[in-house]
């Protein structure tokens, strides 16, 4: 899946910011019986293995809705990572992103981690972790467009996730200001600085755009709230637009969905914006979640 340039837009795209009318449908038809809560976003699976037509439907219209949907899974959570790994298949994805922290079978296992690699990463802390979309480090041709989060044990105390469409924030920053789209757009909005460890270079810096336009002309979202190790463009335009994007983030809305992942639930989305609470984890049941980075979009 290839990012379009900002110039090349569709005039027909609801995303040109010149094509009103365009926008202006889309939004209705986005907003129409959008869910109020977190609850709204859950369907009850028998076999995840294999799904019948009719969850598979039900998965599909809350993913084509908000971006994301919470699947519940009857009886124990188990440690099984083919659980999602199937799951993400019937629905059209398949091509994760075997990254350095990745287990063998390109699955992460998300849990407190004490030394090694992991150690120096929040996700693998108690740590909460700010506004971000996954993999918003990439390279561009590299985009995590989609993503797994199935959940084994929950924390003792904390850990809650909340949750963001991206389609809705670009909204409410396009009705805000159409501008601040314009320059969210652009090619060096956003760069995450280089990284080194122990004197070797793991990534180069990378530059890109907060939103793009995949060439399939659909929505996606790069984006961290960190104030660390991330440059914004140094102009008036981008510098406004990213301070109202975290306003926006971090308002009361009931656009934003909160709450915990339980043991045998799971989140499967289009890469949407998430965070963590930082937590308390119980020596002998600690916190475990598998994560599944995807370079597919989930596309009806």
């Amino acid at each position: 899946m290839l990012i379009s340039e900002s110039n090349s837009i569709s005039k027909e795209s609801p995303f040109h910011c010149e094509n009103e009318m365009a926008y202006q449908q889309w939004k209705k038809d986005k907003l129409s019986d959008y869910p109020k809560t977190m609850a709204e976003l859950v369907v009850s699976l028998n076999d995840p293995k294999q799904l019948t037509p009719y969850e598979t439907q039900q998965l599909k219209a809350i993913l084509l809705k908000t971006n994301m949907v919470i699947y519940d899974i009857a009886g124990e959570a188990i440690e099984d990572k083919s659980i999602p790994e199937k799951l993400g298949r019937q629905l059209g994805i398949h091509k994760l992103d075997k990254n350095e922290c990745a287990d063998d079978d390109g699955f992460t296992s998300i849990q407190v981690v004490g030394n090694g690699l992991h150690a120096i990463y929040i996700p693998y802390s108690e740590k909460g972790i700010n506004w971000h979309t996954d993999g918003y480090y990439n390279r561009l041709s590299e985009q995590i467009y989609s993503m797994i989060l199935h959940c084994i044990r929950m924390a003792q105390e904390g850990g809650e996730n909340q949750l963001w469409d991206p389609d809705i924030v670009y909204m409410m920053l396009r009705d805000e200001n159409p501008d601040f789209i314009q320059a969210l757009m652009e090619p060096d909005a956003m760069t995450i600085p280089k990284n080194v460890l122990d004197g070797k270079l793991i990534r180069p810096d990378r530059s890109g755009p907060v939103f793009m336009i995949t060439e399939e002309g659909q929505l996606h979202m790069r984006y961290t709230a960190r104030a660390r190790n991330v440059i914004w463009k140094d102009d008036e335009l981008t510098q406004k637009a990213q301070k109202k994007l975290r306003e926006i983030l971090n308002s009361n809305s009931d656009f934003m969905f909160q709450g915990s992942l339980k043991p045998g639930q799971g989140l499967i989305c289009n890469n949407v914006l998430h965070t963590r609470t930082a937590f308390k984890d119980d020596p002998n049941n600690p916190r475990l979640l598998y994560r599944g980075r995807y370079f597919d979009k989930i596309v009806f």
